[in-house]
């Protein structure tokens, strides 16, 4: 469920009413029951609304405590939970966008105010702040952190000790860790890119969750790291991050991983601790990258990589499983030159 310090709520509302929104079924005889709440599957409890679409958190959906769960239609996923009522929707996706912008219809506000330090904000001692700095409400930021001109701190950030944040740096919805260092023109906390895709178009699903950068990180300038979509985007300890890379909403980032400049992370990812990617590696969503994995530079990355190996090649594949694929390739390509040039 969104983070209060970030997102206002605007509910409870009637189960009638936000189905009647999202063009989704009502159950018989619960219309007036209130929804205080959309949480994720393994976030949500009675009060709450939930989505479940696809096979890969199945898991997650037979053990939820959600009261109510979005479903494509309840033939397709027994068994039920028991505490949980299910609603048939012709698009999840759809149906859940419409029911969480309801909640939070502001959930792309960044700042509104005038003054470039909201009253409400806490700014620790030895805290230096560059020119046109803007600091939102409720924003905490810890001893002896510097900021560099023209940053952005949305509402309810915090800022722990010690950090070293660029110029133009935006953070909205994030909580940040001791030591960081975010180099200039970076957003943390932006939208996760996310949405329903219907035949007239595509409906932007609100991202309601957060990042969470742990201490010591690096993060290098114009990197973009998206906040979560109802949980959170996580940054493990002593990471470090190059230029121009790309981390999609609710990747998990474990401790000391190392990832060159545009690197492209999507959705759901989860990295072990001490992984390495070169340059430009590629990783699809909902992947799982062992501990201590290394990548090749232009690699692409499909499906799980086993931990504690290396791996190259698009799709990526054992490293030297892809140099002797490599290799072959090249000797065939030489044997058809030789064989064309015989033939003349």
């Amino acid at each position: 469920m969104a983070d209060p310090r970030f997102f206002d709520n605007r509910g409870p509302f009637r189960l009638a009413d936000l189905c009647a929104k999202a063009g989704a079924d009502c159950p018989d005889g619960r219309g007036d029951a209130l929804v205080f709440d959309v949480a994720g599957l393994d976030q949500a409890g009675p009060m709450h609304l939930s989505f479940f679409e696809g096979t890969r958190a199945r898991q997650e959906f037979q053990n939820t405590k959600a009261g109510w769960c979005l479903v494509k239609g309840p033939s397709n996923v027994k068994p039920t939970p028991p505490s949980t009522i299910l609603i048939s929707a012709s698009s999840v996706a759809r149906a859940f966008a419409a029911i969480a912008s309801s909640f939070y219809p502001d959930h792309e506000q960044l700042l509104a105010q005038d003054d470039a330090a909201h009253p409400t904000a806490r700014i620790g001692e030895g805290v230096q702040l560059g020119h046109g700095v803007v600091i939102g409400a409720e924003v905490d930021i810890g001893e002896k952190t510097r900021i560099g001109a023209g940053s952005v701190l949305g509402r309810g950030v915090t800022i722990g000790r010690n950090c070293l944040i660029g110029a133009r740096v935006t953070i909205q919805c994030a909580h940040i860790g001791d030591d960081v260092i975010i180099r200039a023109g970076a957003v943390i906390g932006g939208s996760g890119f996310g949405f329903a895709s219907l035949a007239v178009g595509h409906v932007t699903i609100p991202q309601l969750g957060r990042v969470i950068i742990q201490d010591r990180v690096e993060i290098g300038a114009n990197s973009a790291i998206d906040r979560g979509a109802l949980g959170d985007t996580l940054i493990g300890e002593g990471t470090k991050i190059d230029n121009l890379v790309q981390i999609g909403h609710n990747t998990r980032v474990g401790r000391h991983c190392v990832m060159a400049g545009q690197v492209g992370i999507s959705g759901s990812v989860t990295l072990g601790d001490f992984v390495l990617l070169g340059g430009k590696v590629g990783v699809a969503d909902h992947v799982t990258i062992g501990d201590r994995v290394r990548v090749a530079a232009l690699a692409g990355v499909a499906t799980d990589l086993e931990a504690g190996a290396d791996y190259g090649g698009i799709p990526a594949r054992p490293l030297m499983q892809w140099k002797r694929e490599a290799a072959l390739l090249a000797k065939l390509a030489r044997t058809r030159k030789r064989a064309a040039m015989e033939d003349e």
